[in-house]
């Protein structure tokens, strides 16, 4: 499709948190790399509900906790998991290409 936004490269691979999550920044943007069980999956790295950085909280499997008021999402599709959390999160399509974590934003 011609208005598909393109693949950006954020992260090599070897530099991610293993099962953990990893901050990086794509322009004025703060993005979180989640390194998973079933892959590497990428969100906006701040909290709709209260603004914290994801990155500082906790990471279990697939779902992230914000370290403010421990609302948490699954980080596959960005789906509010328990309160207060009840709006998803922004997630972005990811890949791996030639080492290098993509996503398109």
């Amino acid at each position: 499709m011609a208005d598909e936004k393109p693949w950006k490269d954020v992260i090599e691979v070897t530099r991610l948190e293993k099962n953990w999550v990893t901050r990086v920044e794509l322009g004025s943007r703060l993005i979180a790399i989640y390194d998973t069980p079933s892959g590497v999956f990428a969100s906006l790295a701040l909290c709709n509900h209260g603004g914290a950085d994801l990155c500082d909280g906790y990471f279990d499997g697939h779902v992230i906790e914000c370290p403010l008021h421990q609302g948490a999402f699954d980080v596959r599709d960005g789906h509010p998991v328990s309160a207060p959390a009840t709006r998803p999160m922004k997630v972005f399509e990811t890949r791996i290409e030639n080492g290098m974590v993509q996503i398109r934003a």
